[in-house]
């Protein structure tokens, strides 16, 4: 997937040239942390949950983003627009500026290509908010390129790209967290949920909905030729997608199917409610209008919502057992009888590990080491629900899948949507 080295240097090596920084002794003093000790961070795709996550948005959950994190310096950013790359560069270098009082502070490049700013020895991590069609293929690449990585969902449009995700973060000791904030955000309402079920409050699970339709990959046909204007590199916009003319549609969801874009957040709350972040669904059907997946504990995740029950809607779930239901999403955890939740885990329950912070538990594994909650592994699972959903969507019959091996059993067309062919020479 590497870009052949005489086409990079033609194309970019000069860009490889570092910036001036401000030395050590005029930022690592008053209080603030030394450039040595900060985590450099690459920014990948600008536009709203890009920028979000860079310069601050409802979903960061901090004034300012990452750019306003002590622990982190902002050294590159990159999209093929001009205004959104060039406007992100310009506006991070005006915040060190204002905050080290260094008039014409310039450290943050900005790039068309990604593969430049992976490239860049002053890059430890990413963060990748592009179209959703561009992440499986810069996840692996920002693997391979030694970076740790913070990438939106969803995982993948495919399964076999969504493993090999996991596979590159494996392979090159990386850290991953996908954008499946619920584990840590919303004042912990998720993270009960699971423990509670867990735990086994609700007696024995028997069905879960999950209030959210199945959805996968789908080249959606183009629409009249348009002119490609200045400011957008169309190709790379384009990237492992078939190539097609402008027809001026930048949709980051364009690319998928139902339930892609808000899909994974709800698959993620039910894989881990039922411990299933490293396996998956035995069997899936097409019954009353949407999919139906068995796991082997006998427990069926209708990809729908519960009739009657609007909790749920807003990136949860409802889970139902032989002793009650209990209801979660980012604005209510409920339950019937109403005690299941109310009384407090006790110490021989389930404990699932806590953070209050989805981007600070990413920082804090980045110097550990260690996986967080949102690892590579259980997004890959949590995205192969999703995608699931939307392939029995698609064919409308019954499915025997193996988590083991992650191939439908005996359905060699089944087989086929696994994978999508991707344009050279992108192949995730």
């Amino acid at each position: 997937m590497g870009m052949p080295r005489r086409e990079f240097l033609r194309r970019g090596g000069a860009a490889l040239a570092v910036p001036w920084v401000v030395p050590a002794s005029a930022l690592g003093k008053d209080g603030f942390t030394a450039p040595s000790e900060r985590i450099q961070m690459g920014f990948i795709g600008l536009g709203g949950q890009g920028s979000g996550h860079l310069l601050g948005g409802a979903w960061t959950y901090l004034s300012g983003g990452c750019v306003a994190r002590d622990e982190v310096q902002v050294t590159a950013v990159c999209d093929v627009i001009r205004d959104r790359r060039d406007g992100s560069a310009r506006r991070v270098d005006q915040y060190y500026a204002g905050k080290f009082g260094q008039v014409g502070y310039q450290a943050c490049r900005a790039f068309i290509d990604f593969r430049e700013l992976l490239a860049r020895s002053d890059v430890d991590a990413v963060v990748i908010g592009t179209p959703i069609h561009w992440h499986a293929p810069m996840s692996i690449l920002a693997a391979e390129a030694g970076k740790d990585v913070y990438c939106e969902k969803p995982t993948a449009l495919t399964i076999r790209s969504s493993r090999r995700v996991a596979d590159a973060v494996r392979r090159y000791g990386r850290v991953y967290q996908g954008g499946t904030q619920q584990r840590s955000e919303y004042g912990g309402k998720f993270r009960l949920a699971c423990e509670l079920v867990r735990s086994g409050r609700l007696g024995t699970l028997q069905e879960v909905w999950a209030f959210c339709a199945g959805g996968c990959y789908t080249w959606s046909p183009a629409g009249p030729p348009q002119p490609v204007p200045d400011w957008l590199d169309w190709d790379l916009w384009l990237g492992p997608a078939p190539w097609f003319p402008f027809d001026g549609r930048l949709d980051s969801h364009r690319f998928g199917s139902d339930g892609i874009n808000w899909g994974q957040h709800h698959y993620d709350i039910v894989q881990w409610a039922l411990d299933a972040d490293r396996s998956g669904p035995v069997e899936l059907d097409f019954r009353d209008g949407h999919a139906v997946a068995t796991y082997a504990s006998g427990v069926q995740v209708h990809g729908a919502p519960w009739p009657g029950q609007s909790v749920g809607d807003t990136g949860g779930a409802v889970f139902r057992g032989t002793a009650g239901w209990l209801a979660v999403d980012r604005e209510e955890l409920i339950s019937d009888p109403p005690e299941l939740v109310r009384e407090p885990l006790r110490a021989g329950e389930v404990h699932l590990p806590a953070t209050n912070s989805h981007m600070g538990e990413f920082l804090e594994c980045i110097r550990t080491r260690r996986q967080p909650v949102g690892h590579a592994e259980a997004t890959h699972r949590a995205a192969s629900a999703l995608i699931l959903g939307g392939l029995v969507q698609q064919l409308r019959r019954k499915l025997r899948w193996d988590p083991a091996t992650e191939r439908f059993v005996d359905d060699a067309a089944a087989n086929r949507l696994l994978e999508a062919a991707s344009r050279a020479p992108w192949d995730a």
